[in-house]
């Protein structure tokens, strides 16, 4: 009788800890989808802030075509990325050509006094901030679940019931990572 019931304690203990495992790797691909609806919401407040920003720049450097143009086609390539790596990678080269464009700014003194203008660039910089806290937050949230997908033995559930490791969102070069600068 002692042998059924420390049979009978083992397995519930291994039932236990599964369902306390299984629920803790639900929670955290949670907080990583979460983490990841920030990041979006921050991206989309940023590219529509852009047009915006290129019709003020757009009436006092109307020779800077190019640039211009340039912006505008990568928010677009920004607003139809999938994924992570995708996203990163369009990001990367819009807060690129941000910056490129802020530079044309600055040859010209106007634009600079510009009101409108200049509370664009402020907004910009504020949404450049709470990009870089909600991609913290989002990598946070990454790193928990990966390590529990990885660990022995939480591996043993996420393997099991399908859990898989998440992608960090990196910017792949030194200019990507790069903030647009926003100066007064």
């Amino acid at each position: 009788m002692i042998g059924f019931v420390v049979v009978f304690g083992l397995i519930a203990a291994v039932v236990l800890w599964a369902v306390v495992t299984y629920n803790g790797l639900v929670r955290m691909r949670n907080m990583v989808e979460e983490a990841w609806s920030g990041i979006d919401v921050q991206l989309k407040r940023r590219t529509d802030l852009i047009p915006n920003l290129v019709s003020t720049v757009k009436g006092y450097a109307a020779h800077e075509k190019g640039t211009l143009e340039e912006v505008v086609r990568l928010r677009g390539l920004a607003q139809n990325a999938h994924g992570v790596g995708e996203t990163a990678q369009a990001q990367g080269l819009l807060g690129a050509a941000l910056g490129k464009l802020f530079a044309l700014a600055e040859n010209y003194p106007d634009l600079k006094a510009n009101s409108n203008f200049v509370q664009l660039q402020a907004s910009l910089g504020e949404i450049e901030e709470q990009i870089q806290l909600a991609r913290r937050y989002y990598n946070g949230a990454v790193r928990n679940l990966n390590i529990a997908v990885e660990s022995f033995p939480s591996n043993l559930i996420a393997g099991r019931f399908g859990f898989a490791k998440a992608e960090f969102f990196e910017l792949e070069s030194a200019a990507e990572r790069a903030v647009p600068t926003v100066a007064f």
